[in-house]
């Protein structure tokens, strides 16, 4: 085991040519990795300045915002900046019909006015450290999965204890490579983090849903906030005597903005990438899976649509229903089109049979690596039934799913209740006024034939698609007394169930007693959504899990056979929502044929998007008049404020909120998407169509001083020219 691994660590230390425009890098190895090509590429600073544990460095200014977003400190006061989206739940439990601060915005003009959070926080990564050794320490090639997890999880358990005993510190063990690799993170956790500043949604989110994974855009995707620390400058829940944090470094921001070519770099938390799959993969989603559940979003869309165009009220009903089903039907084909720009299949397989060719010529590498192949190939036949079933099933009952079947499904708590707990009248009340709630919202944006109609076409399409395995209980009753007539079932289903309308849920929840009990159980919408709920529990997740654990051992023993294949590479590791850094530089680039879009857009185009009828188009007034007036002070650029900007940088989920420094480490942007001709960079990466999205920090400056009036903001600043 120490020889493999001892093979592996000289592997990833090897001064290869870095792939600059691709990877997202771990800090405390760019000195032997990056720094030369970052600085040939432009970077003025040194590796000390991005991480450092003996000095201050940007590492300071970077932060966990909440549990799945980035975040940058800007001020020697504890200002951070995030995005819009990020702090919009946040913003969301602040407002109400009096201040309602998503449609309207927010913002403090004193400390006394900024908004206290309780379960919000910002973590600081204070160190890291390669604990490899020790987390391997007793395991052996020849145990179990289960053994090996179990020794695993009792290292790393003494590695964190021992890392923070006698400080307020936590600390996290992260596998990277696969689990050939782990890293102590050893970090603060600061729990009073205040909302100073965000901008109303047509700001915050201007283009929404119908312009997200695109460009260009025009989003001013920024919010504020404010860490606050107690009289030593440690982190405290909130109190009245707490004092803004002073951070061991905040980021200046320039005022020169960017040009094409200049150097970029994003440092921030990505979630999740699949770089080092296998071919069988790949083809599994963008032969299988993806084009089955583009084919159930296209029948969704298609039914919404159809109603949208003829009445306007369902159009407002369904709109912000729409968007939000097109995103990932958007995203899923975007995928299939850029690996199928890129042939990635066909790259994947190449590579293999090159791989294959290797171990076949030599003995011990034949009996480590020489069924490899197969075993994938075997496990992703069963698993891409299992992926398919698993994302069909939740396309029913999941957060986009059937909507009468849903609200069905959230009388379960009380089903619950009423048969484990009849005498608690309290809970049982809590729980009614509760559906009471849900059941108003339900029926505020919802339209019965549109659920009806999709709900046919549903049930007829996860019959043909999915296996018998996987085929729901209730297609039995459907073929006993409905003769296999999926119109027929769906409309004995929206006849008989009490979850149609609004009053008649009310007047059941009234009357629902422990006695009533076989009344919602009985219910066709009720019956049907548990049936789905546990096919999904029982059989189609639980496979799935097993099979993810099979594919979990290959990929660790398939992540160092190619590093031991392919030792001209200098390897980064998948993301896995621990602080990297990716660089490039603000490129445009060429969307389609005779298509290429610039690097920069402008409030220009927010103008010419204007649209007070659809929501996501809906530019407010002041931002009317400062245009009207081009009253943008020393925000301006060439007649105009600059809004957004793409760049060449490697990003995925997680990296929302990042910072965005040029080459002197100053901030020029806040990363908020990816462009859609890039979204495949999460399995494949293609410097040619892979672009970041950033908010431009002239844009911010200029909604927070001309647009809200809160220049006193700016003031604790440090803002270069």
């Amino acid at each position: 085991m120490m020889r493999w691994m001892t093979t592996f660590v000289l592997m990833i230390v090897f001064l290869g040519q870095v792939q600059a425009r691709e990877g997202m890098w771990i800090p405390i190895l760019l000195e032997k990795y990056n720094m030369a090509d970052m600085q040939e590429r432009g970077f003025e600073l040194t590796a000390e300045d991005i991480y450092s544990i003996n000095q201050a460095s940007m590492k300071d200014a970077v932060l966990i915002f909440g549990g799945g977003c980035t975040g940058g400190v800007i001020s020697s006061e504890g200002l951070l900046i995030t995005n819009h989206h990020c702090g919009y739940s946040v913003i969301q439990k602040h407002s109400s019909i009096s201040n309602d601060y998503l449609t309207d915005g927010f913002w403090a003009m004193s400390r006394e006015e900024e908004l206290v959070n309780p379960d919000l926080k910002a973590t600081f990564l204070r160190r890291m450290e390669d604990v490899t050794d020790r987390v391997l320490l007793g395991v052996e090639d020849s145990m179990s999965m289960e053994e090996r997890k179990q020794i695993i999880s009792v290292n790393v358990d003494s590695i964190k204890n021992e890392a923070v005993k006698g400080t307020h510190y936590t600390a996290r063990v992260e596998p990277f490579f696969e689990g050939n690799q782990y890293f102590l993170f050893v970090n603060e956790v600061f729990t009073d983090v205040r909302l100073v500043g965000a901008a109303p949604s047509s700001i915050g989110k201007f283009g929404g849903d119908t312009d997200n994974w695109m460009w260009p855009r025009h989003t001013g995707d920024f919010a504020l906030f404010r860490i606050y620390a107690d009289a030593q400058n440690r982190p405290a829940d909130y109190a009245s005597d707490n004092q803004p944090y002073e951070p061991l470094h905040h980021f200046p921001i320039s005022l020169a903005g960017v040009e094409e070519g200049d150097f970029t770099m994003v440092f921030g938390y990505p979630g999740t990438t699949h770089q080092y799959v296998p071919s069988y993969h790949l083809e599994m989603l963008s032969e299988t899976v993806y084009p089955k559940l583009i084919a159930v979003r296209d029948a969704k869309l298609d039914v919404m649509t159809h109603y949208i165009e003829y009445d306007r009220a369902v159009r407002i009903q369904y709109a912000a229903k729409h968007a939000s089903l097109s995103n990932a039907w958007k995203r899923w084909k975007g995928e299939i089109r850029g690996l199928d720009k890129l042939d990635a299949i066909h790259k994947k397989q190449t590579n293999e049979a090159a791989f294959l060719k290797w171990v076949q010529e030599d003995a011990a590498r034949k009996e480590r690596y020489g069924s490899l192949l197969e075993e994938y190939a075997a496990i992703y036949k069963d698993y891409s039934e299992y992926r398919l079933g698993r994302d069909y099933l939740l396309e029913l009952i999941g957060r986009s799913g059937l909507e009468l079947i849903r609200l069905a499904g959230s009388f379960n708590r009380l089903a619950d209740l009423l048969e484990e707990d009849p005498k608690n009248e309290s809970l049982i009340s809590q729980e009614k006024e509760k559906l009471k709630l849900e059941v108003e919202k339900h029926f505020k944006d919802y339209y019965l034939p549109i659920d009806r109609d999709i709900t046919q076409i549903l049930m007829a399409q996860v019959r043909q698609d999915l296996p018998e395995r996987f085929q729901p209980l209730f297609y039995s009753t459907m073929d006993g007394q409905f003769n296999g007539d999926h119109s027929a079932f769906v409309a004995n289903l929206f006849d008989a169930s009490v979850f149609t309308t609004a009053e008649s849920v009310h007047a059941f929840i009234d009357t629902l007693s422990p006695k009533k009990l076989k009344l919602l159980e009985k219910d066709p919408a009720f019956m049907v959504y548990n049936d789905l709920r546990d096919l999904y529990h029982n059989t189609v997740h639980k496979g799935y899990e097993k099979l993810n654990v099979q594919l979990d051992s290959l990929d660790r023993i398939h992540m160092l056979a190619l590093q031991e294949f392919d030792t001209e590479k200098v390897f980064y590791s998948d993301a896995n929502f621990t602080l990297r850094i990716s660089y490039g530089q603000v490129k445009g680039y060429e969307a389609r044929d005779a298509v290429y879009y610039d690097y920069f857009t402008t409030l220009d185009g927010i103008m010419e998007k204007d649209n007070p009828d659809i929501y996501d188009y809906d530019v407010p007034v002041r931002l009317k008049e400062l245009h009207a007036t081009k009253d943008y002070g020393v925000y301006e650029k060439d007649g105009t404020v600059p809004v957004c900007f793409v760049a060449t940088n490697h990003t995925t989920g997680g990296n929302s909120g990042s910072p965005v420094v040029n080459q002197r480490g100053e901030l020029i942007g806040v990363n908020f998407d990816r462009a859609w001709e890039g979204v495949m960079s999460d399995l494949m990466f293609n410097p040619d169509q892979c672009r970041n999205i950033s908010v431009d920090m002239r844009y911010v400056l200029f909604i927070v001083d001309k647009f809200a009036n809160a220049g006193y903001l700016i003031d604790e600043m440090t803002v270069v020219e």
